[in-house]
């Protein structure tokens, strides 16, 4: 089992993310978004997620929906949906990824559509 205090992070060319909790069923992450930058449209065959803002304003796309979250706000991402969340803001936003499932790899991550060349 892995150590549910590891502070595994790593950087990304929209901001980063720091792993808080790498549990069995369950992935806990903090993560980074830089002013005007977002992360790639993507989706998961193995993991739903839950975000939850804590500081500046996320724009997320869930399938065809378009929401914006303020700190406090949450929104559920279903496994299978289509999303991205973006910080349209001029400072960096925070939020809290809960991953949960059967498999949290970064492998699961489908892009469909990025900024970085990473398809």
């Amino acid at each position: 089992m892995a150590d549910a205090t590891a502070q595994e992070s790593s950087q990304r060319p929209w901001g980063y993310y720091v792993v808080l909790a790498d549990m069995p069923d369950h992935k806990v992450k903090r993560i980074h978004i830089k002013p005007g930058k977002r992360l790639s449209l993507q989706r998961h065959q193995h993991r739903a997620e839950h975000w939850h803002v804590i500081t500046g304003t996320a724009v997320v796309t869930r399938n065809n929906e378009q929401l914006t979250l303020r700190p406090g706000d949450s929104v559920d991402i279903p496994k299978g949906a289509i999303h991205r969340i973006e910080n349209p803001g001029p400072d960096e936003m925070y939020f809290i990824e809960v991953q949960h499932g059967d498999y949290f790899g970064e492998d699961d991550i489908e892009r469909l559509e990025d900024d970085f060349g990473r398809i």
